[in-house]
């Protein structure tokens, strides 16, 4: 970070908080559209930028002179545009997205607080921008504090306890609304994270027998139902057929445009979607079918836990861990600031000390060289450390007064 020009560190993103799913599914990124913008972003002189990429955000977090930067590079490659991006958006700089990261990484900012899948996100974005190249020394800094504070609150506090997810939420929301769920027809549509957890989830908290699994790739479902042998698998080709005998219907299919559309329903057929992808991949238009029930991601993270009320008394604990960490972070940030402006102040007090003792050396007769470099020595050591000592103290700007020491020693 070019912590002395006018760069600065920022957080652009869309999330559940302002932007319903809809929204936030023009703004998502795909896989192929993240690396796309990665390599832009370098390509446009950016030194340090990751995109996150879920269900219930889309964020960058990255340098630039102007936050616009990093807004053009998100509409650029997702589906959304720079005015609904003003209606829905949040803008964070330096400190207020230092502390954005350390809130999402702990699970304090997730739509159903404590949710960890995050923080397997997190990894994978930035494994994706190192992979890239777009990682520099700050950014590698920061992400490996907010892991640590991640796992410190994990380990360390009740934030996490049960199981509270959106695929955890699916399967709870089955429980809770269809008659003898255990007796139902229960297809999953997809294999990424979201459908092996609603798959795990089904098995831990249902006794039903009649889970089916449809995913693009048939050797991943393959693999999957050799593990769990309680669930059948079945060919993408007969996709319709398993959709007509199933009750339920869990779409995790993370795909650009829909996967599930009017075509593959049956008009009087009475069916529960849940559609755990984001963008949305079921088409609005199934809900024409009067006996179709489409529940999306927003709907189903206002399922409450009695575990939820345990986390909440776990956020303060989980605050203090942050503010650690974060600590920590400036602490390093600011004398990764202050190092080259005091090694500056001592190099320009090292010329004066010099050019003063060459001319005294030729204006006093007898004079103690040795003496007068051990003296100026001690002097420029003092100076420099009470420098030090100033810029560290809390209620310090640290820019200006790198700026003054500039102005008067390095002018």
């Amino acid at each position: 970070m070019k912590e002395l020009g006018q760069e600065h560190f920022y957080n652009i993103g869309v999330s559940y908080k302002k932007a319903d799913a809809e929204t936030r599914g023009k703004f998502s990124v795909s896989k192929e559209n993240q690396i796309a913008l990665l390599k832009e972003a370098k390509n446009k002189g950016i030194s340090g930028v990751f995109i996150i990429s879920t269900c219930n955000r889309t964020e960058i977090f990255g340098f630039a002179n102007r936050p616009c930067l990093l807004i053009e590079l998100l509409c650029d490659f997702s589906e959304g545009t720079p005015k609904e991006f003003s209606s829905f958006s949040h803008v964070y700089q330096d400190q207020q997205a230092i502390n954005h990261l350390y809130r999402i990484g702990t699970g304090l900012d997730s739509q159903i607080l404590g949710d960890y899948e995050i923080v397997g996100q997190l990894r994978q974005a930035f494994k994706l921008a190192k992979k890239t190249k777009t990682v520099n020394a700050y950014l590698e800094r920061l992400v490996n504090s907010v892991l640590q504070a991640s796992k410190k609150v994990k380990n360390q506090t009740k934030l996490s306890s049960g199981t509270t997810s959106v695929s955890y939420a699916a399967v709870q929301y089955i429980i809770k609304n269809i008659p003898n769920y255990n007796n139902k027809n229960i297809l999953v549509f997809g294999l990424g994270k979201m459908g092996k957890h609603t798959c795990k989830n089904l098995s831990e908290y249902t006794k039903n027998k009649q889970v089916t699994l449809i995913n693009r790739t048939l050797e991943k479902t393959t693999a999957f139902v050799k593990e769990h042998s309680s669930i059948r698998q079945a060919a993408i080709e007969n996709l319709t057929e398993e959709v007509a005998i199933a009750d339920v219907l869990v779409v995790s299919t993370g795909a650009e445009k829909p996967t599930i559309t009017k075509k593959h329903l049956t008009e009087n057929k009475e069916l529960l979607i849940l559609d755990l992808s984001m963008p949305e991949n079921v088409a609005h238009d199934v809900q024409d079918y009067k006996n179709i029930s489409l529940i999306n991601v927003d709907e189903l993270s206002k399922i409450t836990d009695e575990t939820l009320a345990v986390r909440l008394a776990e956020v303060p604990t989980a605050e203090n861990i942050i503010a650690t960490h974060k600590a920590e972070f400036n602490d390093w940030l600011n004398h990764r600031r202050f190092t080259p402006a005091i090694a500056a102040l001592k190099l320009s007090l090292e010329n004066i000390k010099n050019d003063e003792i060459n001319f005294q050396k030729k204006k006093i007769s007898g004079f103690d060289e040795y003496q007068a470099e051990i003296l100026t020595s001690r002097l420029i050591q003092k100076i420099t450390t009470q420098f030090v000592k100033h810029l560290k103290d809390d209620n310090t700007s640290v820019t200006e007064s790198i700026d003054v020491i500039q102005k008067v020693f390095q002018s």
